[in-house]
């Protein structure tokens, strides 16, 4: 029996320091829309506790750790990892995911991770740019559905905005006349729209 079409693929983005094992940024995801009256199902949750989760992420680590390939079936998971420094970088998927869109996923995890923190990706700088680091996560996938695979496009949308750009936002005036003069401008606006489209 086929299982249902999902967008849903992604299970699990881990990234965990080498040294030491310790987590520095781990999404698990369940399948947003799970199938009506069925308990077991692709997508759901498999690790539901914090403890869950460690342990496997310890089992992980040890078996990736002395692999030559970049993807291995792990507990009735697909994985896909890369290493960079002194952190791993893993995609976890269902058994049945595909294996290279999969990978893409975590090439350009690892490629927007590059773009963002100036080739420097190691423990320590991904940890002090941790909500760069979270938001290209959350831009390449939302509740285990991909949404971005191109590191370049995934990076703009992530980057803080330019330092020239700021300069402007001085003359803003952010007292309560200014904002009743933005809202009677607004209004203004609105009205004048209005009676043009009539």
């Amino acid at each position: 029996m086929s299982r249902p079409l999902s967008l849903f693929s992604v299970s699990a983005i881990l990234i965990l320091a080498i040294d030491d094992g310790s987590r520095i940024l781990t999404k698990y995801y369940s399948n947003p829309h799970p199938p009506q009256g069925q308990t077991d199902y692709p997508g759901q949750i498999a690790y539901k506790t914090v403890k869950d989760q460690k342990t496997f992420e310890k089992g992980l680590l040890e078996k990736t750790a002395k692999q030559t390939t970049d993807i291995i079936l792990y507990d009735q998971k697909v994985i896909v990892f890369k290493m960079e420094s002194d952190v791993m970088l893993y995609v976890v998927g269902g058994p049945e995911e595909n294996e290279v869109l999969l990978y893409s996923v975590v090439l350009a995890l690892r490629d927007s991770l590059n773009i963002l923190l100036k080739n420097s990706v190691d423990k320590r700088t991904v940890i002090e740019n941790y909500d760069l680091v979270s938001l290209a996560v959350d831009e390449l996938v939302d509740d285990g559905i991909i949404l971005e695979t191109d590191p370049v496009t995934v990076a703009s949308r992530v980057s803080r905005p330019p330092a020239q750009d700021m300069t402007s936002m001085k003359n803003i005036d952010l007292s309560e006349q200014g904002f009743l003069n933005a809202w009677e401008f607004g209004k203004r606006q609105l009205a004048e729209r209005i009676r043009q489209g009539l």
